[in-house]
């Protein structure tokens, strides 16, 4: 059976949630190396094929079959109602506090916000853009939220050290938000 459209099909079943290259390499019963190997020929044809409208790309270390950047805005356009617009204002100030300051405990966002956050931190956790990965050693044990791989997919990143950088001193959530056009990559 040919790697590649091994590989191709893997990629097409996983969807949103993509495959490691562990899992990758595990289902197709080949090295690491190979899986790579296999990854990027399959992704250079992709590239080089004018009439493919399919890419691979990596975030949060797996491999997503996805469509090219190309057809960005057709797709928006598409869906009309793109995650960025059905969260609120105060949905996405939080979730830029909870980006850049993770972990926290709704206490401390409210405190960084001023007002009751609980609303927005139920919404964030409903579209799986953070999680509660513990509880604060502290009186009461509160929730500590972070972001969650699927907020890394979303923006198209691997790692939160690749978010844009912000000077905390002049952090102000009327001003700056990490959903800002200007600080989005061009994947998104």
């Amino acid at each position: 059976m040919n790697k590649t459209a091994m590989l191709e099909v893997l990629l097409f079943v996983a969807g949103e949630e993509g495959l490691t290259i562990r899992d990758l390499s595990s289902l197709m019963s080949i090295s690491p190396q190979a899986t790579q190997q296999q990854i990027d020929k399959l992704k250079e044809k992709y590239e080089n094929d004018e009439k493919s409208a399919l890419t691979i790309i990596e975030t949060a270390s797996r491999y997503r079959l996805t469509s090219k950047d190309i057809f960005k805005e057709l797709l928006q356009h598409y869906a009309k109602t793109p995650i960025n617009q059905s969260l609120s204002k105060a949905a996405l100030e939080v979730l830029s506090i909870i980006a850049y300051k993770q972990p926290l405990t709704r206490i401390e966002v409210d405190n960084i916000r001023g007002v009751n956050s609980q609303g927005a931190i139920t919404t964030l956790l409903t579209f799986d853009l953070i999680k509660v990965i513990g509880k604060k050693e502290v009186i009461g044990s509160p929730n500590l939220y972070a972001t969650t791989e699927f907020f890394l997919d979303y923006l198209g990143i691997n790692s939160l050290e690749e978010l844009p950088q912000v000077d905390e001193s002049k952090l102000d959530i009327e001003e700056v938000s990490l959903f800002d056009e200007g600080n989005l990559t061009e994947d998104i």
